[in-house]
């Protein structure tokens, strides 16, 4: 099947990303759409703030810009966003609820054929399939933050998803510029999360201990395990409501190994979720 037109289910933080390169690198159409005038003026603003950071390091042309943005379509209408869509790309919170319910108003008005993914980092995508008609045409499509910059696509296999639907996802994300994974089972947090969650709970609880201090331990990973950003600050860049998400769906769905620590779910609980809301390990009220 080819694709020339997608649908971005949430402008959100990944949704824009992934809207982005869909028509920056693939070129292709776009409908991006959202429940919310303000939620799609922030994306379109996220969006348009990212192609004039590419813009000024010369990655595009002015041209490239605005032929990017022309082929990008806003809209509060899921019909409209999705009637003419080869491909529906969903990226709304890590809720499996709201996922289920908008997946389902999506493929009640989706074109006969057409393919759904979601972005989700850690929820089944068997689970997820069941809330549309066709779950041959639905499998996982896990962008990493944020999706303009970071390679990797994780693709997901649910119970009935057929092969050709995972062939046409690889394609599709690379032309995207990707390098894509092929999870073969559907399980819960997928390769990446599985590996990370307990990596960044484990750092959680050096800081809820009193072990060393947020900064010595992300300089310790930085340093010792060569990561390009240490686990803290990765948190906050993340968020982390989402981490607690993506924790508690592991811990349900696996194993008790991978509950929370206790400082995750107070931070949550006090709104300190990172970058996004100005606090998390560290302030980013002030910087740029």
């Amino acid at each position: 099947m080819e694709i020339k037109k997608i649908a971005v289910l949430g402008a959100g933080l990944m949704g824009h990303g992934i809207a982005q390169v869909a028509a920056q690198v693939a070129k292709y159409e776009v409908a991006l759409r959202d429940i919310k005038q303000e939620f799609l003026d922030n994306g379109m603003n996220m969006l348009t703030g990212s192609l004039r950071k590419f813009m000024e390091k010369g990655v595009v042309s002015e041209k490239e810009m605005k032929e990017t943005l022309s082929q990008i379509h806003p809209t509060l209408d899921m019909k409209e966003a999705v009637k003419d869509a080869d491909l529906i790309i969903e990226a709304v919170p890590e809720k499996v609820e709201l996922k289920k319910s908008v997946l389902k108003e999506a493929g009640e008005v989706a074109k006969e054929g057409a393919l759904m993914a979601s972005n989700t980092s850690s929820i089944s995508i068997t689970e997820l399939a069941s809330a549309t008609k066709r779950p041959e045409n639905f499998c996982g499509m896990h962008f990493f933050n944020p999706p303009q910059l970071m390679k990797l696509v994780e693709i997901i296999r649910g119970a009935k998803t057929s092969d050709a639907t995972i062939d046409t996802i690889v394609k599709v994300s690379e032309n995207m510029g990707k390098e894509t994974v092929v999870v073969k089972k559907d399980s819960a947090g997928f390769i990446v999360n599985r590996i990370l969650i307990p990596a960044l709970n484990e750092a959680m609880y050096l800081v809820w201990e009193d072990i060393a201090d947020p900064e010595d331990i992300d300089k310790a990973i930085r340093l010792g395990l060569n990561w390009p950003m240490g686990p803290l600050k990765l948190l906050d860049y993340l968020g982390l409501d989402t981490t607690l998400s993506i924790a508690e769906v592991l811990r349900d769905d696996l194993d008790p190994k991978y509950r929370p620590c206790p400082l995750l779910r107070q931070m949550v609980r006090a709104n300190l979720l990172g970058r996004k809301t100005g606090k998390g390990f560290y302030d980013w009220t002030k910087k740029k």
